[in-house]
């Protein structure tokens, strides 16, 4: 469509400067064609006469069509979709339209190819070209979406839809997916026999026809309802349905009998009419017979009883059924009644009531009283101690009520009474050794009891074989219940109540600050926050830092019993997670990192096979880290990294291999037991570094991950590797040389060996490649003992059983008396410092089980820090001839080293000694949770005693070994020392000024984003308050500042500089006009901050809305207030000159809307075209061949199912 557009000469002379040369042409030009349009041959050309050579063509053509033709894979088909069908008839949008879209759409998901053409009559023909699958997809969507979908109802009887549906609805989706149908069938309640089917005319023809099949064929089959009186089902069914199956085998119909439960007396009888009718009569029949012959009686049998007549799922009713014939009726189970009726012939109904009354005592109900908080136990864990009854008597059922003091026993009246008797001499045995105690502590510290993951609640349980039951949180009870063993309920019921006493002296405060404050008070990168952490130990964080550290100095870090990993814990108030023993975690030390040199070409032969070689350098090194290149990158560089002795040796072992592989590597395999592998290395590597240092030679032993776990391989110079081969053959020949000896050893010693399932037996065993040590049968009188295995395996071990029996007959026992009270402390931390005297002086020691003492004597004993006067007497001055057992340690081993540990054992014992410390001094020697004082006590392993508050007392007791208590007492008064100095400088630190500022320049002392008042607070380490604008009872011209003197005052003369300078400052409004204030602005404020900063001021625009729109505020000094606005006046002329050119341009760019809607569109105008009135020619005849001929030739796929746009 062309468009015109006019220029006056008035217009062309008013704005001739904005126009280029070549605009005025092209519209001087489009105004010639709107007065001459073009004809219609000058638009469409017509077509070249037809060619007068077309015999010619007709000769290739003959000797193509003498070639056999192939068989395309892609097929071609055409569908019709008349015009009522269509479903998008706008003809105006052929082929750019909805239609078009779909046909692209379906292209795209089926592969086939589309094109649409519309017949004479307005419908719509479609070519689908393509593989027979994807054109059968195509004609499936074609259908679904160009095509308007037509329906239309069947009415078939309602009992036949189920059969058109189908088994799970497969007989309905075949029949939709044949006949490319919508089928929807009414449902089961709804009365209507109508199905509706929708889809194209053919399809519904098809669908329709096959449903009335299938409603035909079951035409021929009948249904038929018969009545027959409820009581009487059970006779027509017979005992198991066998009756009934019967009935329906031998006659092909189906019969449906509704069961006890549904309150319907008709029977359904659903086949073939003639065989219905046989299976009604015989139906018929079984119940005339019945009503005639059959009587009734009613007997009583309690409620409780009925589920036992009736059997699991109705079994024990069905067996009464076919042995008497008689049928039973229970009253269903939310009646009252308890009249059972027994129906059937009168001669039968003797024994049927036998049978009933059988069942109904054959199961009985019993009761055991047993107090609730038993159940548990009773159970055992996992269901135990209940499976062991349950397996021998599994026909009982055992019921556990919560919060009943009974359990409820069900079943056979022999086996429950059998129960019954396990389960009360199991109470009586639990109540007789258990015992349970209730404490009420504040539930807000249960989860504090509880620890991280259970851990401090874990420990209680284990330690003191009890089980403590915690309310949940969502319940708020205080109530913790504690049970077990009568001694452990009451030691874990004291720990409880310390620890919960130990925290109510903490203190929890909420401290609310605004948030825009967060990031002054954490400091650039954490310092100030840090420094406040420093200053205050006890508060909690939860910073966390991962730190390697080589694995091999684990053991190192964390010390004899945890005690290092506990003290660095302690002391820094951190807690430490270590790796598990089986992790491959790195971990510190003093770390080394080496680089070496050594040509790329050796890499791969110094590695070996999957890195054997290399890995067992590392591990002969320590398990220090070499790292090679990546393969290709042509760098010598070797990473050596690991602790620094072990890296030079791995550097050292590396480089002389190197060496041997440049010059004269050589390399042979030997192969041996794997059992052997231990005795040729030797106990610490000792045989086999004795062969290394004699020829000189590598051997690489297997590990356990490579596959073949035989081979040994030796590295090195031919003569060297020849050389240790010849002794590692000898070892190994040995070792193949199997030979049985024995030994004579006491029997009394037999037990030491095979105890612990043989563990020194096995340790023998790895020792000394696999040796076989068997002793005599317990029992036999034999002191003889066989070992077979190499010879010089066998020799070996007879010597170490040898050692091991000298041991044993030098052992002696001896007793250590030491009261019990001290006998925790003794043991330390798990038994660290018992394990380490054992360790030490390799003796068994055995403590005694604790006695439980009562009396007045009791209360000293629970105290672990009694007067050491007191403590002192009662040790000493006690009857030697007869101490108590509970005092006795037993001590086993050599004399000499039983009586070193036994005085190990008394240097263990704890004193006590009194501290004075200021009683208001006592919160903070405690800490936060108990932190302070836990790692006092850690660190100096002593127990400290502070007394409870409301004591008032200055007296702090420390308990411990004598050697520990002196430095515990100079660290306790070095603490109070310290709180003395705090106590002093937080009073220093809280010194207040108050300075009076006019509250209008507030934001300017706060600054933007706070900058200004957090420098000031940052410079002189002082806090700033500003009054609360929304609190009128707080004067709003005092600012309040807090810290030390000296620096409150130099805050304040900041402050006061500031206002100062403030009050000097004048504001002028200048008129800026509204249309340059966005440019003046800039993007995201960026020329206008540059300009503020450039002279000082600020500057301030009107709001959107704002009566003045060109009224602009600027603040600052006087001098820069004049020099910023001579600045923005200067800005305003330049831009507003853009602002008026730009829109005087707009003008002629863009014509108002008005002035467009009155140009009327003429379209596109051709003369002498073919339909006009004048023209002499005859139109195209579209159905001549002549004025249409057809080229002869095939069309090229199109792209698109209209063809290429124009």
């Amino acid at each position: 469509m062309s468009s015109v557009a006019v220029l006056t000469q008035e217009s062309f002379a008013e704005h001739r400067s904005g126009l280029a040369q070549q605009q005025v042409k092209v519209t001087a030009l489009n105004a010639e064609e709107e007065n001459d349009p073009p004809t219609y041959k000058d638009a469409f050309p017509p077509l070249p006469e037809k060619a007068a050579c077309l015999e010619p063509t007709q000769e290739p053509v003959g000797a193509w069509s003498k070639i056999r033709p192939i068989k395309a894979s892609v097929i071609t088909q055409v569908f019709h979709v008349p015009l009522e069908e269509r479903k998008y008839k706008d003809m105006n949008q052929f082929g750019e339209g909805e239609q078009g879209k779909i046909c692209l759409d379906i292209m795209q998901k089926t592969g086939a190819h589309l094109e649409l053409s519309l017949a004479k009559d307005q419908g719509l023909s479609i070519m689908v070209s393509g593989k027979l699958e994807a054109v059968m997809k195509a004609r499936k969507e074609i259908v679904a979406r160009l095509q308007t979908q037509a329906s239309a109802t069947v009415a078939i009887p309602k009992e036949h839809h189920r059969f058109v549906i189908g088994k799970n609805g497969e007989k309905l989706q075949d029949l939709e997916l044949k006949t490319a149908t919508k089928i929807q069938i009414p449902r089961p309640d709804d009365p209507s026999n109508q199905i509706k089917i929708t889809g194209t005319k053919e399809g519904i023809e098809k669908a329709r026809h096959e449903i009335l099949l299938i409603s035909a064929e079951q035409d021929k089959r009948a249904v038929e309802r018969l009545e027959v009186e409820k009581v009487y089902h059970p006779f027509i069914a017979g005992p198991f349905n066998k009756l009934v199956s019967e009935i329906m085998q031998d006659t092909g119909t189906r019969i449906n009998i509704p069961p006890p439960s549904v309150n319907r007396t008709e029977i359904v009888f659903t086949g073939e009419k003639e065989q219905l009718a046989q299976a009604v009569a015989r139906v018929k029949k079984i119940y005339e017979e019945k009503k005639k012959k059959t009587t009734t009686i009613a007997v009583e049998v309690k409620k409780s009883q009925h589920k036992y007549v009736i059997g699991p799922k109705g079994n024990s009713l069905q067996e009464i059924l076919e042995k008497t014939g008689v049928s039973v009726e229970i009253p269903p189970t939310d009646s009252s009644s308890e009249t059972v009726i027994l129906r059937g012939e009168p001669e039968k109904l003797g024994q049927a009531l036998t049978e009933v009354y059988a069942k109904a005592n054959s199961f009985t109900v019993s009761s055991v009283s047993a107090p609730s908080w038993l159940h548990r136990f009773i159970i055992g864990k996992k269901g135990q101690n209940l499976a062991k009854i349950t397996q021998q008597m599994p026909k009982v059922h055992i019921e556990f009520t919560e919060g009943e003091d009974k359990i409820t026993l069900e079943g056979p009246t022999e086996d429950v009474n059998m129960a019954q008797e396990q389960i009360e001499s199991m109470v009586k045995d639990l109540i007789n050794r258990m015992d349970y105690a209730e404490i009420n502590i504040d539930h807000k510290f249960h989860r504090h009891l509880i620890g991280k993951s259970g851990a401090n609640i874990n420990r209680i349980k284990d330690q003191y074989k009890v089980s403590v039951r915690i309310p949940p949180d969502n319940e708020k009870s205080n109530l913790i219940r504690i049970e077990g063993d009568p001694q452990g309920v009451q030691e874990a019921k004291r720990e409880l109540l310390e620890l919960a006493s130990r925290m109510e002296n903490e203190r929890t405060k909420d401290l609310i600050i605004d948030q825009k404050f967060h990031r002054t008070i954490i400091g650039q990168k954490g310092e100030r926050i840090r420094d406040t952490r420093d200053k205050f130990p006890e508060v909690e964080n939860s910073y966390s830092i991962s730190v390697p550290i080589f694995k091999q100095f684990h053991k190192n870090i964390i010390g004899k019993g945890g005690a290092n990993i506990k003290k660095i814990r302690e002391e820094c108030n951190t807690k430490i997670d270590l790796p598990a023993e089986n992790s491959n975690s790195e971990t510190i030390a003093n770390i080394a990192e080496v680089e070496v040199s050594i040509p790329a070409k050796l890499h791969n032969s110094l590695i070996g096979a999957k890195g054997r070689f290399i890995r067992s350098i590392m591990e002969e090194c320590g398990g220090v880290h070499i790292h090679f290149p990546t393969e290709g990158s042509g760098s010598d560089t070797v990473t050596i990294r690991g602790p620094a002795q072990d890296v030079e040796k791995a550097k050292k072992q590396l480089l002389q291999l190197a060496e041997e592989k440049q010059t004269k590597s050589y390399t042979v395999d030997l192969r041996a037991k794997p059992e052997y592998h231990k005795f040729l290395i030797g106990k610490g590597g000792g045989n086999i570094r004795k062969v290394r240092d004699n020829t000189g030679a590598r051997i690489i032993f297997p590990t356990s991950e490579d596959k073949d776990q035989e081979l040994i391989t030796i590295m090195g110079t031919e003569e060297a590797v020849k050389e240790a081969q010849k002794e590692l053959e000898v070892l190994i020949k040995n070792l193949d040389n199997v030979v049985e000896d024995s030994m004579i050893v006491d029997p009394k010693h037999h037990r030491h060996f095979v105890i612990r399932k043989g563990q020194v037996l096995r340790t023998i065993a790895d020792e000394y490649g696999g040796v076989m040590v068997s002793f005599p049968r317990p029992g036999t009188q034999s002191d003889k003992v066989t070992l077979k295995g190499a010879k010089d395996c066998v020799e070996a071990a007879k010597k170490r059983i040898l050692e091991i029996i000298d041991d044993l007959e030098a052992q002696v026992t001896i007793e250590c008396t030491i009261p019990q009270k001290y006998h925790r402390s003794i043991m330390g931390p798990k038994g660290s410092r018992i394990q380490q005297i054992t360790r030490d002086h390799c003796v068994q020691i055995k403590f005694p089980d604790r006695e439980e003492i009562t009396g007045p004597s009791a209360e000293l004993v629970a105290q672990e820090n009694g007067k050491e006067s007191s403590e002192g007497k009662e040790y000493k001055e006690g009857d030697p001839g007869s101490p108590k057992k509970c005092d006795t340690i037993i001590i086993s081993g050599r004399r000499e080293k039983c009586e070193a540990a036994k005085e190990a054992l008394h240097a263990l014992v704890p004193v006590t000694i009194e501290v004075e410390v200021p009683f208001d001094l006592h919160r903070f020697i405690i800490g936060q949770k108990g932190v302070g004082i836990r790692k006092m006590m850690d660190e100096f392993e002593v127990n400290i005693q502070v007394p409870a508050p409301e004591l008032q007392s200055d007296i702090i007791s420390i308990s411990g070994l004598a050697a520990n208590l002196d430095r515990a007492k100079a660290r306790l008064l070095e603490r109070v020392k310290e709180l003395q100095a705090e106590q002093e400088d937080r009073a220093l630190r809280n010194f207040k000024l108050s300075v009076t500022v006019d509250p209008r320049h507030h934001p300017k002392i706060i600054g933007r984003k706070g900058t200004v008042i957090t420098q000031i607070r940052t410079e002189h380490d002082v806090t700033i308050q500003f009054p609360d604008k929304d609190d009128e009872s707080q004067a709003q011209d005092q600012i309040t500042i807090t810290g030390y003197e000296k620096n409150a005052e130099s805050a304040r003369d900041a402050i006061m500089k500031i206002v100062g300078e403030l009050e000097q400052m004048v504001s002028e409004d200048i008129t800026l006009d509204h249309r340059v204030h966005a440019r003046i602005i800039g993007a995201r404020g960026k020329t206008i901050r540059r300009i503020m900063d450039e002279f000082k001021v600020d500057i301030r625009f009107p709001q959107s809305g704002a009566a003045d729109p060109n009224c602009v505020t600027v603040t600052g000094l006087p001098d820069n207030v004049d020099e910023a606005i001579d600045h923005i006046l200067n800005l305003e002329e330049e831009y507003l000159a853009d602002v008026v050119d730009n829109e005087a341009m707009q003008v002629y760019m863009k014509p108002p809307a008005h002035e467009e809607a009155k140009a009327t569109s003429k379209g596109f105008v051709v003369r002498d075209a073919p339909w006009t009135a004048g023209n002499t020619e005859k139109a195209p005849d579209m159905s001549s061949s002549e004025d249409f001929p057809s080229f002869g030739a095939q069309v090229a796929p199109k792209t698109l199912p209209w063809g290429p746009k124009r």
